[in-house]
């Protein structure tokens, strides 16, 4: 499995068809509860977040990953293998040295409780959930990318009805099995409920004729998806291009989380301010290159879970709808510019590589690319002691009719 290229800052605007009131059919009412069944598991117990949000605390052994034909008789792994070793810890990542520097994740359910161990935190999936994407089908998917750009492509034609934008920095070259990245967490304003803003790392393997294979993780604002405009962390896979396959967080079978204290799809406590207080997001991402599994730890102290390999062939984007014919309002970062710097743009920084060699290497210098510089940019600093970079904007603007 070879990894092509990491891209280290993303942002997305997607577009889903909005859900009628109208009652639905028998039919219809029968394939969600069905559905409802599949996703709400029996828990252990339940706690109510202050954002009205359920979140049930299930069996490790009885999460939706196992309701997947390939992970079947998947002994879970509670531990990785290694972890890689790396310039911001001791000899590992999670050490003791980089738990001092680095703040836990922390999520408003946590103020009201917390799952024992042998269990793991679910947000509960609710019917308004799966009837504001429109479809069943459709529920926890994003729509197909069949333009989806890499590093130095050309800009693709936009279709009828929408069109991509974005801004991300990019790394390619040897063979990578990983990448880590500190971002800064904010909570962007979204113009239309089915649009949603996002930044993430992104792994990216195979090819880009459709048969491309994508790991993600990081935040996002998507009322349409969470019913609200909350920043919530989240993770995404696909093994054919977002045709069929993979979902946000665990919404289809496919990823094992393990972690008891982090839940997918839920809020932050915390996000960042203009000018005051900030808040950041660790991710790492890596394999294990004997198991063949993909591995996801925040803060490079607490693990979250894993992709069975089993899930996998190989191994920003900002979608727009100029509704009236104007650009969409929907903010990318902190809705600030990427020149404005700290505490007022949206950053990432300390980007690191895994190599084959299982060692996390410094990324001095990545490459950059936004296709709408008049709605939302991007600004890298490459140096010797690591690259970072500023991005974000407002969207619609006198440069961004």
């Amino acid at each position: 499995m070879k990894l092509l290229n990491c891209l280290l800052g993303s942002i997305f605007l997607f577009l889903v068809p909005c859900s009628s009131a109208a009652r639905i059919s028998p039919k219809k009412e029968l394939q969600v509860e069905n559905l409802l069944k599949r996703l709400n598991k029996t828990p252990q117990k339940s706690i109510k977040s202050p954002d009205g949000d359920i979140i049930d605390c299930i069996p490790i052994s009885q999460q939706p990953a196992f309701d997947h034909p390939l992970p079947q008789n998947h002994k879970i792994q509670l531990e990785p293998s290694y972890y890689p070793e790396g310039p911001f810890g001791d000899k590992r990542v999670n050490t003791s040295k980089s738990r001092k520097r680095l703040k836990p994740i922390k999520q408003l359910w946590h103020l009201n409780g917390n799952c024992d161990k042998g269990t793991i935190p679910v947000r509960r999936t609710t019917k308004e959930d799966i009837l504001r994407a429109g479809s069943i089908k459709n529920y926890g998917k994003k729509k197909e990318i069949a333009n989806i750009l890499g590093p130095n492509s050309a800009k693709p034609q936009p279709d009828a009805s929408t069109e991509h934008e974005y801004s991300f920095a990019s790394v390619m070259g040897e063979k990578y099995i990983g990448t880590r990245a500190i971002m800064e967490v904010w909570k962007p304003e979204v113009e239309q409920p089915n649009e949603f803003s996002l930044a993430q790392i992104w792994v990216l393997g195979g090819s880009f004729d459709g048969s491309l294979n994508s790991i993600e993780a990081g935040w996002q604002v998507y009322p349409n998806m969470y019913r609200d405009d909350s920043t919530r962390l989240f993770a995404y896979w696909t093994r054919d291009q977002y045709k069929s396959t993979g979902c946000y967080n665990l919404v289809c079978p496919g990823f094992v989380q393990i972690s008891e204290r982090i839940a997918l799809g839920v809020s932050f406590q915390q996000v960042s301010t203009y000018q005051g207080s900030q808040s950041s997001l660790t991710l790492l991402i890596w394999k294990d290159p004997t198991e063949g599994k993909w591995w996801l730890a925040s803060d490079d102290r607490e693990v979250i879970g894993y992709w069975p390999t089993s899930l996998f062939t190989s191994l920003a984007d900002i979608i727009n709808e100029a509704t009236g014919g104007q650009h969409t309002t929907t903010q990318m970062g902190s809705g600030h510019f990427s020149g404005e710097g700290f505490t007022r743009a949206s950053y990432f920084t300390e980007i690191q590589l895994v190599n084959a060699s299982k060692h996390l290497n410094v990324v001095e210098t990545v490459q950059s690319q936004s296709d709408h510089p008049g709605c939302y940019d991007i600004q890298v600093q490459n140096r010797p002691q690591g690259a970072f970079f500023y991005y974000g904007g407002p969207g619609r603007n006198p440069n961004c009719p």
